[in-house]
Order: structure tokens, then C-alpha cells, then sequence
């Protein structure tokens, strides 16, 4: 048979996601993928409709059409003008009509693209093939909703009828690093359009990779192995090891079966997460399996230019193109900028406050720097400590302008903007009055600075500590500095304490 050469990787993504519209697809009842009704008690959330009973008949959802349109537009892809609904027709136990609603042949959105960066070695561009609407099934429950075992299966109904859209890529991906980072930044981007509540464990998203390699043999033959696409993952660590497993034993299974990629050959498969093994489920159904036929109560849907454009307008300067705004004009790191542009209402606090800010006698770049540290660290480090977002601890834009600017006038040390960034967490005050209450204003007076450096270099205990100072020891400077904390109260500049302490000292 020969010895292998070389493997390579070839993947394609299909990913599903939930749109947080209020009501479902095809009826007016509740949708779990919306905050107002997430956490519904099983099988609360179904009417007529979403059952398939007799007679009861679907009206379409014009919220989930333009959310997935915009989705559509992020994705640079072209919107149908004339779209219709299909009948997927297989038998599950949570499918309550034994068809799902979905769209076949003509797609809402089709032929768009975007570029993936993956530790800055350059931007890879991955085809959009095709953004297609349809209804969600429902799901089996193998426990007690709150996690009380039960020895048999619970069918819940009340995620069927979910919008879905379904995004299906090429098959461009050729590591698990380009596939993580486009999961990443597809999930950022969905989130930032408001299109998603984006929680990965509500299976809000779910990623289906494709999965194959190409074997190149020592004799120069080609080997393409079988197309294995893995089911429901709703982790980037479990997608990034389903499909690291997958180019590991691929090449495997082909040396025990001699089976190459031909019809009829593509399996699906489930990801064990326990084990990190890819687990088979079934011989993958093709598209004819599914007797794909023109839903008969539906009608087709005409979109012209004019819709079109109305959606686009409502399309905000997307996350990518923001977070290089910030580096170019803020002088951010990128990622810093990254950071920033993961939640949209972070970025849209830190652009007012900067706004606020830079109005004033600060500089523009300076106040963004400023700014950006503020939020991304006391920000961040309270958002995790609280269970929450940064831009939802309750700072507001004016507040935390305000801070930026007593910084910037040194009126406030870096740990003293951190302390009065979580007091103006739990506080309609100002920065400034807040900044007094707290006692976290510092001294800046060089008189007065120079009356407390003075009075510290010439106590008798510190000698030794000038001396060593003095002799190149830099340590020793922190003894002095500490005293002159402790003289003024703590609210000495420590900036201009330590060069004038250094000045006078000549070292």
C-alpha cells in the first residue's frame, strides 16, 4: 500500500444559531431563545402550531427574516429576492410533525465571505456558501429538569419552532486553530448584532464541522478519506477536539478499511466529551433521504432592494473593523481592541465615556488609553467577580469620563481610579465628589510634596536608607517613599514623590 507521506486537513462548518426573537417561526407562542422566557418549565412554551395538531397553520416571523439578513450582510453575503419554505421530512421524537420547516434549494442569504486571523499570521477568507432559515426541533431530557435522575427519556417541546439559522461554510478550514478562532468571531459577531443570546450551554449556537483529510502518499497518490461530520457541539473546546481527533484518525480508519470519499460514503458522528473521542451515530442521509418538497402552507417571500437597504442601515460598525479603529486611533494593543469589541454594549460605553472625556482639555488618544484600562481591568476584573458585563456593573459614560479625567490630572493614583471605578459601581455620584468622599484624591502641590520629602530624608531612622539610596541600592527608595505615604496621609502623588526624592537624594 505504500507509506504516508503527508495528511492534510479539510473542514467545512455548518452552524446553527437561535435567534432571540420573542416569538417563534411559525406561531405567536413564547421562544426559549429569548430572555423573557428562558427557563420555561418544559413542554410551557407550544400551541396548535408548534404541535403540527390539525388545521392550525403557520404565519411567518418577519423579525427572524431581517435578523437573518443582517447576519447575512456582517457575513458579506447577497439576500434573495425571491425565497421559499421546504418540508424536511424525517422521524425523531422531539420533531412534533415528523417535517421541519427549513429552506432548501433557494436560501435567504447565499455567497458571502469573511476573513479569520489566527495569532496574526495573516487572514485566511472563508466562504460563505449559503444562511438559510428554518424552525428548531425540540430536545429529550435524560434527567429532572434541576438535575434529579429519572430511569427513562423526557420529551420537551418547547424549543421546537425556534427560529434557526443555519450558516454553512466552505470546506476552507484547514486547522482547528482557523475553525476555533471563525466559531469565536462568528459567536462575537451574532452576539454584537443582537441577533443571539449567544450561550453556548443553552445550545444558542451549535457547530457542526465536516471533517476530512488528504493523504498524500510516498508514491505521490492522493487519498481523500470520507466526510464525517460531528453533531451539536456547543464548546469551541470541544469543536477544536473533535476536530483534532477526526486528523488523527482518519488516516487510521483508512489504512483498516481502504474506504475513500465517494457517495455515499459520509458518516455523522457524536463527540464524547469524557473520552475526547468522536463516537458513530449513523450513515449520513443524503438530501433525497429527506423527500425535500415546497412547504404547501406557506407562501414564498419577495424581498426588494428598498428592505434590503432598510436592514442594512441598521447595520453597526462591526466588531473587526472596530477593534482596528481602536488600535489605529487610541494606540491600543489589539488585543486590547479585541477585548473591547467582545460585548457591544462595553464598546459603546467605552466610546461615550471617551467621547465625554476628549470634549474636555484631554487628549483623544489619551482618554481612549485611559479608558480602555479602566474598563478592561477594574472593569474586568469586577464583571468576573460579580457574574455579569462589564458595561452592565452600573458606571456610566459621564461617571467614568469622570474618572479618566482625574487620572489624567493626577488627581487620583491608578490604584485610587480602580478603588472609585467600584465605588461608582454601586453609586450615582460624580467621580469627583466620590473621589473626596473616599478620600482618593492625592496631592500633587509641589510645596507641599517637598515639606513631606524633606521632613522623611531628614528623620535620623531613614539614614540608613539614603545612604543606601545614595550608594546605587534602588530598593531602598521604597522605605522612603512609604514614609512619605504615611506623612501625607496616603495622598501624596507617588510619581512626583519618588523623582524628587531621587533628585534630592542625587541618584
Amino acid at each position: 500500500m505504500g507509506e504516508i507521506a503527508s495528511v492534510s486537513l479539510k473542514v467545512g462548518m455548518e452552524i446553527h444559531v437561535e435567534l432571540a426573537t420573542r416569538t417563534k417561526m411559525f406561531s405567536r407562542v413564547g421562544s426559549p431563545a429569548s430572555r423573557e422566557f428562558d427557563g420555561a418549565e418544559p413542554n410551557t412554551l407550544i400551541d396548535p402550531v408548534v404541535l403540527g395538531l390539525p388545521g392550525a397553520l403557520p404565519v411567518l416571523n418577519r423579525a427572524a427574516i431581517e435578523r437573518s439578513m443582517l447576519v447575512g450582510l456582517a457575513l458579506g453575503c447577497s439576500i434573495s429576492r425571491f425565497t421559499k419554505w421546504d418540508r424536511k421530512s424525517y422521524f425523531y421524537p422531539d420533531l412534533p410533525k415528523n417535517y421541519q420547516i427549513s429552506q432548501y434549494d433557494l436560501p435567504l442569504c447565499y455567497d458571502g465571505a469573511v476573513d479569520v486571523e489566527v495569532d496574526g499570521a495573516g487572514a485566511t477568507r472563508i466562504g460563505i456558501i449559503r444562511a438559510h432559515l428554518e424552525e428548531d426541533a425540540g430536545k429529550l431530557l435524560h434527567e429532572w429538569p434541576g438535575g434529579a435522575p429519572i430511569d427513562h427519556s423526557i420529551v420537551d417541546l418547547n424549543r421546537a419552532g425556534t427560529p434557526l439559522l443555519e450558516i454553512v461554510t466552505a470546506p476552507d478550514f484547514t486547522s482547528a486553530d482557523e475553525a476555533e478562532a471563525f466559531a469565536r468571531q462568528l459567536r462575537n459577531l451574532c452576539r454584537f448584532l443582537g441577533v443571539t443570546e449567544g450561550v453556548m450551554q443553552k445550545g444558542h449556537m451549535r457547530f457542526e464541522p465536516n471533517i476530512n483529510t488528504i493523504i498524500e502518499m510516498d508514491d505521490g497518490r492522493l487519498v481523500t478519506t470520507p466526510i464525517v461530520e460531528i453533531k451539536n457541539l456547543n464548546s469551541f473546546r470541544s469543536l477544536r477536539g473533535a476536530i483534532e481527533f477526526e486528523f488523527r484518525e482518519q488516516p487510521k480508519r483508512w489504512r483498516e478499511t481502504g474506504l475513500e470519499m465517494a457517495s455515499g460514503t459520509k458518516s455523522t458522528r457524536g463527540w464524547d466529551d469524557a473520552r475526547e473521542v468522536t463516537v458513530l451515530q449513523r450513515e449520513k442521509e443524503e438530501a433525497h433521504d429527506y423527500r425535500y418538497f415546497p412547504d404547501p402552507d406557506l407562501l414564498p417571500v419577495r424581498i426588494d432592494e428598498a428592505w434590503i437597504e432598510r436592514v442594512r442601515d441598521e447595520l453597526p460598525e462591526l466588531p473587526r473593523a472596530r477593534a482596528e479603529r481602536y488600535t489605529r486611533e487610541f494606540g491600543l494593543s489589539a488585543d486590547d481592541g479585541n477585548a473591547l469589541v467582545d460585548e457591544r454594549g462595553t464598546c459603546e460605553l467605552f466610546e461615550q465615556a471617551v467621547a465625554i472625556a476628549g470634549g474636555g482639555a484631554i487628549d483623544h488618544e489619551v482618554a481612549g488609553r485611559v479608558a480602555a484600562n479602566l474598563l478592561l481591568q477594574a472593569g474586568g476584573r469586577l464583571a468576573n467577580e460579580r457574574d455579569t458585563l462589564a458595561h452592565e456593573l452600573g458606571v456610566t459614560p459621564g461617571q467614568l469620563a469622570g474618572i479618566v479625567a482625574l487620572r489624567e490630572a493626577n488627581a487620583v493614583s491608578a490604584n485610587g481610579a480602580e478603588a472609585l471605578f467600584a465605588a461608582l459601581c454601586d453609586s450615582d455620584e460624580d467621580a469627583p465628589a466620590a473621589a473626596e468622599r473616599l478620600n482618593l484624591t492625592q496631592v500633587s502641590d509641589t510645596g507641599q510634596l517637598e515639606a513631606w520629602v524633606d521632613a522623611v530624608l531628614a528623620d535620623p531612622a531613614n539614614a540608613g536608607a539614603v545612604e543606601d539610596l545614595r550608594g546605587g541600592k534602588q530598593q531602598a527608595i521604597g522605605r522612603l517613599m512609604g514614609g512619605v505615604m504615611k506623612l501625607s496621609g496616603g495622598k501624596a502623588d507617588a510619581k512626583a514623590v519618588r523623582e524628587m526624592i531621587l533628585k534630592k537624594t542625587g541618584s
